[in-house]
């Protein structure tokens, strides 16, 4: 496993030197942040497993393979580190505003993927959309447009 991470890392995170912003490791910073929101309760529901893959493979168009492999790696970097700023200070140097408010919008979609919302989630999105100066209104707005999805 460790060798399948490894082999990843080099493949899909290392940067390209010609490709200016890193965006595999954009890829990285935004899954480990999303599971950051998924142990945030210290409950890891399968859903809400399910619901991070699923927003990964969509927002950056990944095959199940690279996935799953992102997921891997992400969920390593998430444990390991011992805080948010080498995740959300690579997304806001390289994010539009318009994208970190998409994040946020994950973030709430991992948060309510077990059926509820537990104080530690809604804090921890909290706290991430803070840290990448995601204004109060669109941290209102990506909730409620997420708990209108649901229903």
């Amino acid at each position: 496993m460790l060798r399948a991470i490894q082999d990843f890392f080099h493949r899909q995170i290392e940067p390209d030197t010609d490709a200016g912003p890193d965006a595999h490791g954009l890829q990285l910073a935004t899954a480990a942040l999303l599971f950051e929101v998924l142990r945030a309760d210290y409950d890891e529901h399968p859903d809400e497993r399910m619901r991070l893959e699923q927003a990964l493979q969509k927002a950056f168009s990944l095959s199940a393979e690279e996935t799953c492999e992102l997921a891997a790696l992400a969920d390593r970097e998430a444990a390991e580190a011992v805080s948010l700023y080498q995740f959300t200070g690579l997304i806001n140097r390289n994010f539009s505003p318009q994208q970190k408010v998409d994040v946020v919008e994950m973030l709430w979609q991992v948060a309510y993927a077990d059926g509820r919302l537990d104080r530690y989630e809604e804090a921890a999105v909290r706290k991430i959309s803070e840290l990448l100066h995601v204004s109060h209104r669109d941290f209102i707005r990506v909730k409620h447009r997420v708990l209108e999805s649901l229903q």
